[in-house]
């Protein structure tokens, strides 16, 4: 076996139980990983330097085929409800099948870290069949120096193989795509699947699980900081404006999709940023936009011209979830620490595809508990294999669900301990649609969900007018300079007021549905919070 790359840790691979390997490749840089990437027809460099790549038929995470290994110490520690359980036995006989299937071949491996806090930063190690799946995880997490490699000992293992086709008659999965995490054995199997995103949603999911009996509060959400040091952070799921509205150039960017809020402040949990890259434009997003212009970045499901090597990011022939995964320095403002104070001010994201929410309103804590249990929002198609092309109303419990291994009102109370501790002001804004529910509005103006945002975070908003809105009883803005005020009430830009009325009693029991399996663990506070079945003001 040929052993190739940056300073191998003395933590063989022989620990994870590799053997007859054809080469292994430790650590390569990013122009190594390139030539390995086109040289095995991976990817095909466009012009100016990103590479692109094909995931073939998984386009998005595949949610369905994700499991837990339910043994003596996850039994009593997840929340079943929502985690597909796999035993230890049908794990072990994965786990065989899946080293017996690397015999023979060329692995890629980065020793990484999740978490830019030294503290709580967990040691990764990621094992991939891919050149390309090496580059991308190197970008999204942290890269150790050279003498933290030397003696690097991981914590957690990713090996992730996506030629491997399990078989749902011997391994407990329901396909031949798979991906089994491991809490006691510390191993995450990952088979079937091109679409690199399952490695860093396994990294989240990790650290969702062992930092919250630390009190540390792993949440998926961006984070920026301002030039006084007054951090934000902005949770939402995919599509909902994370790394959109985090990447604001008069704001230091922290991280766009992961973090963790510890006794330290807030730090990222990666080294990279993955943005959606669909419809791009260098006028709306100049920063992200910037990237797939370069070198170095991974570019998933991109249409090129195979003659002139020219991107064409308005075309979504392969999926809408196009992405581009790139160093966070990448970004010109971004955080060289990965780290800031506690946030002044907690923003949550929701693309309402209903047209009624505000695009923006004032949480009390009590509110705000409710709406992060609840997490609402639409999925937007492309983030997961099988959905159609128009916008689905989910609620995603912590804005993560999927990601989530315990139960929600765990999160949702460090959350709230933490905001009172620190005294965040907490906001509701709805990057969906205006004018109508989707099919008849429109989406909400980038412009002005910046323009909102801005006066949230600069205090602008502290001395505003505000009502009370009819059905979610939260504070909404009557007037907010720069902004159009007819955009602030949802329902002043429907022509048919009454078809409004309709959907915000129908969005409003939706809410109420949803939040009864929380009602046994959450204080009288939370439930007051709820929206209430109320006719809207003429």
């Amino acid at each position: 076996m040929s052993q190739d790359g940056r300073q191998p840790s003395a933590y063989g691979l022989e620990n994870q139980g590799f053997r007859n390997l054809k080469a292994v490749n430790w650590n390569l840089t990013a122009p190594a990983l390139y030539e390995q990437a086109v040289a095995r027809g991976e990817g095909h460099v466009a012009k100016n330097g990103p590479l692109v790549v094909l995931t073939g038929q998984h386009t998005g995470r595949s949610a369905s085929d994700k499991f837990v290994v339910r043994d003596a110490a996850s039994e009593s520690q997840v929340w079943w409800d929502n985690n597909k359980a796999m035993s230890p036995a049908a794990f072990d006989v994965l786990y065989h099948s899946m080293i017996a299937y690397a015999q023979g071949h060329e692995l890629f491996v980065q020793d990484l870290f999740g978490g830019a806090d030294p503290t709580h930063r967990l040691p990764v190690r990621v094992v991939t069949e891919y050149a390309w799946h090496s580059l991308f995880i190197q970008h999204l997490l942290i890269e150790p120096n050279a003498g933290q490699r030397e003696g690097f000992n991981p914590e957690f293992t990713i090996i992730d193989l996506p030629g491997f086709q399990a078989d749902p008659k011997i391994h407990g999965c329901e396909t031949g795509t798979v991906v089994a995490v491991n809490f006691t054995r510390k191993l995450v199997l990952i088979g079937g699947t091109s679409y690199a995103g399952e490695m860093k949603k396994s990294v989240f999911t990790i650290l969702n699980y062992l930092l919250p009996p630390k009190r540390v509060m792993p949440m998926h959400c961006s984070a920026n900081v301002g030039a006084n040091r007054d951090a934000a952070i902005f949770f939402g799921l995919s599509g909902t404006g994370k790394t959109t509205l985090s990447a604001d150039a008069s704001r230091t960017l922290v991280g766009d999709d992961e973090h963790g809020w510890s006794e330290n402040g807030v730090f990222n949990f990666e080294g990279g940023c993955y943005a959606k890259v669909i419809k791009l434009s260098a006028e709306a997003e100049p920063e992200i936009y910037a990237t797939t212009q370069r070198f170095g970045t991974v570019l998933e499901n991109v249409v090129m011209n195979p003659d002139t090597r020219e991107l064409d990011l308005d075309d979504g022939r392969y999926t809408e979830n196009t992405r581009a995964a790139y160093p966070i320095d990448f970004i010109p403002n971004a955080s060289k620490t990965g780290a800031a104070s506690h946030p002044k001010n907690v923003i949550m994201l929701t693309a309402d595809a209903f047209g009624v929410l505000p695009p923006i309103s004032k949480l009390t804590p009590s509110q705000a508990m409710y709406h992060f249990l609840s997490g609402f929002t639409a999925k937007v198609a492309g983030t997961e294999k099988g959905l159609g092309k128009e916008p689905q109303p989910t609620f995603s419990t912590c804005f993560g669900a999927p990601f989530m291994p315990r139960h929600p009102t765990e999160y949702g109370n460090l959350l709230r301990e933490l905001i009172g501790q620190h005294q965040a002001d907490c906001w509701l804004v709805n990057t969906g649609w205006t004018g109508g529910a989707f099919g008849v509005g429109s989406r909400m103006p980038i412009k002005a969900t910046r323009a909102l945002l801005a006066a949230a975070l600069d205090g602008t908003l502290a001395n505003v007018e505000m009502r009370i809105d009819p059905h979610f009883r939260f504070r909404v803005p009557v007037s907010v300079p720069n902004v159009d005020a007819k955009i602030l009430n949802p329902r002043d830009t429907w022509a048919d007021k009454a078809a409004y009325d309709a959907q915000a009693k129908k969005l409003v029991q939706m809410f109420r549905d949803n939040f009864r399996k929380f009602e046994a663990q959450v204080g009288a506070d939370v439930l007051e919070a709820a929206p209430q079945l109320a006719e809207a003001a003429e």
